[in-house]
């Protein structure tokens, strides 16, 4: 499952984050997404919920929708 999926309150580990945009991919492993951390979806703001707070290694991080689709996930 990608990250934008996962429910507000829920926990998941990081499988990877898809090569697709180089660019993008490099800055999600810059702000800590790597294979096997731990990440806790918050919440998701308004409007259909185009930007998310997740919970990485004790840090919140703000993300928009299509960046988070980028990183696979699975529940724990």
């Amino acid at each position: 499952m990608k990250l934008h999926e996962l429910l507000p309150g829920r926990v998941a580990r990081v499988r990877g984050v898809d090569p697709a945009s180089t660019e993008l991919e490099a800055k999600l492993r810059e702000v800590g997404f790597s294979e096997g951390d731990e990440v806790e979806m918050l919440t998701r703001g308004p409007f259909g919920g185009r930007t998310l707070a997740v919970r990485l290694n004790r840090t919140i991080i703000a993300l928009r929708a299509p960046e988070a689709a980028l990183v696979e996930v699975e529940p724990v």
